[in-house]
């Protein structure tokens, strides 16, 4: 029996490793590059997981071939990307809608146009209903509004951190791929108390190995990223001397991003705030996040099934090795908004300019007047 276990374990092994080492590769070469191929593999990855989950769902509810219906399940996708998409767009995009006309009235209108969107959805919906099938095809809406709220939205989430600087994406998603690493070797080398009933594989021994793997090494890559400024500084679209719009990661860094010296004694030692904020990322990393891939172990294990597919060699489907991901995002954008982000002037001023001339004269003069009340500014 070990003769024949064996050989299987070390190919997984290394068929897991060189998966791996693939992925954080390519992870190193998306962040060399930028913005741009972070956001697209966050909406191809977003994609691929309603796939996986939404193909699971069909084959379980074991709806008949019903004409358009699977079509309108991508169809509400398309509504929920356009509607937080417009949402995005408006807030760190809107250089262009001052450059474009039809941008600046699809930003202006763009709820009520998701609003008919969704409602053509829904008219779509019933139009599309057997009464041998109805409550497999409400059923099958409702999984499809989860989906929305658990892949869609916080693919969104993922996207306004990556805005607020590259490093808000990056250690959160190496984080969690260090954790889950460590947690394996760990877990694989002196694994014996169980962890969790709906996940039988995990042991606390590989648990506590993820949480210590993961402040180590997170803790080197959080230090050594904040000398870069393409890691820390902000993402904008700014208007060009010729008038051309490009991508500007350039910045005077914020506090948390500059070395403060602490004096111990006779050792001085320079320290960046990040760190702090790191170390709190990495206990949720650690703590927190696997229990999204507990729930992911649940839900498998509800539909009788080991993974989510088979795209990722050794490791399952693209949502196997992303669920603890987006748990991850949504805590660290809530963290951002809670205890980090601090007003741009730069974003309120291009809100500033989008206003008509009355609205400019009538805020310039409630700013003027404020600014004399306060006593920073002598009247005229």
């Amino acid at each position: 029996m070990v003769e024949v276990e064996l050989p299987t374990i070390q190919k997984n092994w290394v068929k897991r490793s060189l998966t791996a080492t693939c992925l954080i590769s390519y992870l190193i070469v998306i962040t060399y590059i930028g913005l741009v191929p972070i956001w697209v593999s966050t909406m191809a990855i977003q994609v691929k997981c309603f796939q996986e989950i939404i193909t699971i769902a069909y084959d379980k509810k074991r709806l008949p071939d019903i004409p358009l219906f699977r079509t309108l399940n991508w169809y509400f996708l398309f509504v929920a990307n356009y509607f937080l998409g417009g949402e995005t767009f408006s807030q760190y995009l809107d250089v262009y809608a001052a450059k474009y006309y039809l941008l600046a009235k699809l930003f202006q209108y763009h709820r009520f146009l998701s609003f008919c969107l969704y409602m053509n959805g829904i008219i779509w919906f019933l139009n599309l209903l057997r009464r041998k099938v109805i409550r497999q095809q409400f059923s099958l809406l409702a999984w499809v509004h989860f989906l929305c709220i658990i892949i869609v939205l916080q693919s969104y989430m993922i996207i306004q951190n990556l805005f607020e600087g590259l490093i808000w994406v990056v250690i959160p998603v190496t984080l969690v791929f260090v954790n889950d690493i460590f947690a394996y070797i760990f877990g694989r080398i002196l694994g014996k108390t169980p962890l969790i009933k709906v996940s039988p594989k995990k042991t606390l021994e590989g648990f506590l190995g993820g949480g210590i793997g993961a402040l180590v090494v997170g803790f080197a890559i959080a230090w050594a990223l904040c000398h870069i400024d393409h890691m820390v500084c902000p993402t904008k679209f700014i208007i060009s001397a010729e008038h051309s719009i490009k991508m500007s990661t350039e910045c005077n860094r914020s506090i948390i991003f500059s070395p403060t010296s602490y004096n111990f004694g006779p050792v001085s030692l320079n320290y960046y705030p990040f760190l702090k904020h790191n170390f709190i990322l990495t206990l949720f990393a650690s703590i927190i996040a696997p229990f999204g891939g507990f729930c992911a172990s649940g839900f498998k294990r509800a539909f009788k099934m080991k993974d989510f597919g088979d795209t990722i060699p050794g490791h399952g489907g693209v949502m196997d090795r992303f669920d603890c991901q987006y748990l991850m995002a949504t805590f660290v954008n809530v963290y951002i908004v809670s205890f980090v982000r601090n007003y741009s002037v730069e974003r309120m001023f291009a809100k500033f300019s989008n206003l008509n001339d009355e609205n400019q004269l009538k805020l310039f003069s409630l700013l003027k007047h404020n600014l004399e009340s306060q006593g920073i500014l002598q009247s005229s």
